[in-house]
């Protein structure tokens, strides 16, 4: 199976009112050019799980301001104005949830997983509405898996298979997510052949990637 497609037919197989997780911290590790054409496809009502929303003109900050989102999970919104106001309008509904435990609410979604179980957050708004489990006299907050149904990562070597090489802190939350996805998309700066990348060296096995995009040189 040929893996590499072109930025167009990525963006054809995400559908209005779609789950999207994106990798990328602060949009360090994001995958901006398949972010920028589909501000350009003009999607909507699309539910967004990242580490935050970036800045108002980088990463999925310019989805915010273009409001293709009905819904966003993050952990820090606070580089980007405009989550603030969609969040104070009631125009988007915005989950905020600690760093943490929304990486092990992704993990455990790739892993197959119930559940986490927490105790960040536990006597504040974080805890409301959510099953309280007892463990050895101990509570503790269950947070429930999460997946998506397309992943949206940034690869700095990405081979013709889909094993994916992560330069630095890059990393951060694509591995989570190149497992809690049915489709995953990877942007990759550098696409190579089958076996230019190290194994050693590999993050993301390529079974877990379902379609490469040329990305540009950061």
């Amino acid at each position: 199976m040929n893996k590499v497609i072109g930025l167009q037919e990525a963006v054809d197989k995400i559908k209005d009112g779609d789950v999207i997780m994106v990798g990328g911290f602060l949009a360090c590790g994001s995958p901006l050019k398949l972010i920028d054409a589909l501000v350009e496809s003009g999607k909507k009502d699309l539910t967004l799980i990242c580490n935050d929303t970036g800045y108002v003109d980088r990463g999925v900050g310019k989805m915010v301001v273009a409001k293709q989102f009905k819904k966003i999970i993050a952990s820090h919104v606070g580089t980007n104005r405009e989550t603030g106001n969609q969040m104070n309008s009631g125009e988007t509904e915005v989950l905020l949830t600690p760093q943490g435990t929304l990486a092990e609410q992704v993990r455990a979604g790739g892993s197959g997983l119930g559940g986490v179980l927490t105790r960040t957050g536990f006597g504040t708004l974080v805890q409301e509405g959510k099953q309280i489990v007892e463990v050895d006299g101990v509570e503790w907050i269950l947070e429930k898996p999460l997946r998506a149904d397309v992943a949206l990562l940034y690869g700095t070597k990405v081979d013709k298979k889909g094993n994916i090489y992560y330069e630095g802190s890059t990393q951060n939350f694509n591995i989570l997510m190149a497992a809690a996805a049915d489709t995953v998309i990877v942007e990759a700066e550098e696409i190579v052949e089958v076996g230019e990348i190290d194994p050693n060296i590999v993050r993301t096995p390529g079974i877990f990637v379902s379609y490469i995009v040329q990305g540009d040189k950061l």
